[in-house]
C-alpha cells in the first residue's frame, strides 16, 4: 500500500516536485546532489525526462513519475502503445530507480485528455501486473477544482465537469489499492478571500478549531481539503482509496505580503511537519498522507507572478529560506 498507510511502523514521507521550466536552472546531476545534501529522498518528475532519470540512477532517491498530459491518447489506445512508452521512460531505470508512482497526467479531469485516463491507467497497469511490480503505483493528479464545493468537508461534491471521469478513475484505484494524487493548496484559497479566511488556519498555525462540520474539528485547511476529496468520493461509493498530496506549497515572492519567504517557511515546515505526525486527518485518523512539495526551484519560465517563486530553492542552488537542514 502506498500514500496513507496503516499505522504497522510507517515512515512519513515528504518529497519535492522537480519542475524544469527555467532556462537558467542547474544540472540534474547537481540537483540530485542538492537533494543528497539536504535530505530529499523523494522527487516528483513530471514527465521522464531522460537526463533527471540518468542522473537519479543509483541515488537512493524514490521517484513518482509523470506521463505528459500528450501522451496519455496514446498510452490509452493500445497495449502495444503502453508497452512502447514503458519500455523507453520506465523499463531502462527498474535496475537503478525505485519508482514509487506512475501518475497520468497532471490535472487533466475535466479536459481533452480526461476520456483516456482510466484506459491509460488500466494499459499500465497491466505491464506491472505482468512483471510483478507491486511496488509502483498507477495513478493520475487531480486539482481540488474537481471539487463542485468543498465548504465544509462534508459537503464536498465532484464537480459535473469531473464527475463522470472522476468515478471510474476512483473505481479503478478502489480495486487496484491504489491512491488518488491531489494538489492542495491552501493558499489560493486564502489569497483569493484573505479578508475571511484566516492566515493562521491556512498555515496549519491556528491553536484551535476554526471550522467544525458535524463530530469534526478542523484546525487547519489542508486538513479540510483532502478530508473533503475523501467525502467526495465517499459519495460516489468509494471509501478505501487513499490520497497523496501530490503538490503542497507557498510562494515566497509574486502576491505583496501574502507571499513572503517567512510565510512560505511556515506553511512548509509545518506541512512537512504535520505530515510527519503520523496523525491522519479528522475523517481519517487512522491513516497518514504522504506529500510532496511544490518545488524544488523557482522558475522563470513560468507565468510571471506568484508561479515563478514557489521554489525552495534559487536556480544558484541557495536556499529561498530554510525548511530542510543540510545533512
Amino acid at each position: 500500500m502506498h500514500g496513507l498507510i496503516s499505522t504497522a511502523e510507517p515512515s512519513p514521507k515528504v518529497g519535492v516536485c522537480y519542475g524544469m521550466k527555467g532556462n537558467n536552472l542547474p544540472s540534474p546531476p547537481a540537483v540530485v546532489g542538492l537533494c543528497k545534501k539536504y535530505g530529499i529522498g523523494d522527487i516528483r518528475l513530471f514527465d521522464p525526462d531522460k537526463s533527471a532519470l540518468e542522473a537519479l540512477k543509483g541515488s537512493q532517491i524514490s521517484v513518482s513519475l509523470g506521463v505528459l498530459n500528450a501522451d496519455i491518447p496514446v498510452i490509452a489506445s493500445s497495449q502495444e502503445a503502453a508497452n512502447s512508452w514503458f519500455s523507453a521512460n520506465v523499463e531502462p531505470y527498474l535496475n537503478d530507480i525505485t519508482f514509487s508512482y506512475i501518475s497520468v497526467g497532471n490535472e487533466v479531469i475535466p479536459g481533452e485528455y480526461a476520456n483516456s485516463v482510466t484506459p491509460a491507467m488500466r494499459n499500465l497497469q497491466t505491464i506491472l501486473d505482468e512483471r510483478n511490480l507491486a511496488g509502483i503505483s498507477v495513478t493520475t493528479v487531480v486539482s481540488t477544482g474537481t471539487l463542485a464545493n468543498s465548504y465544509p468537508p462534508s459537503a464536498a461534491t465532484f464537480s459535473a465537469e469531473a464527475r463522470e471521469t472522476l468515478v471510474q478513475v476512483v473505481k479503478f484505484l478502489s480495486v487496484q489499492g491504489n491512491p488518488l494524487m491531489v494538489n492542495v493548496y491552501p493558499y489560493f484559497a486564502y489569497a483569493a478571500d484573505p479578508g475571511n479566511v484566516r492566515l493562521d488556519y491556512a498555515q496549519f498555525t491556528a491553536t484551535g478549531a476554526v471550522v467544525v462540520d458535524g463530530d469534526l474539528s478542523y484546525s487547519n485547511m489542508f486538513d479540510a481539503i483532502v478530508d473533503a476529496v475523501f467525502w467526495a468520493m465517499e459519495k460516489e461509493g468509494v471509501a478505501d482509496v487513499e490520497v497523496v498530496v501530490s503538490e503542497s506549497g507557498w510562494p515566497s515572492a509574486g502576491n505583496g505580503n501574502l507571499t513572503t519567504p517567512e510565510l512560505a517557511a511556515t506553511y512548509n515546515k509545518n506541512f512537512m511537519e504535520h505530515v510527519s505526525k503520523l496523525t491522519g486527518t479528522p475523517k481519517r485518523p487512522q491513516t497518514y498522507v504522504e506529500g510532496f512539495i511544490f518545488a524544488m526551484f523557482n522558475e522563470n519560465l513560468k507565468p510571471d507572478g506568484v508561479e515563478q517563486n514557489f521554489g525552495l530553492f534559487y536556480p544558484s542552488m541557495d536556499p529561498v529560506y530554510s525548511v530542510f537542514p543540510p545533512q
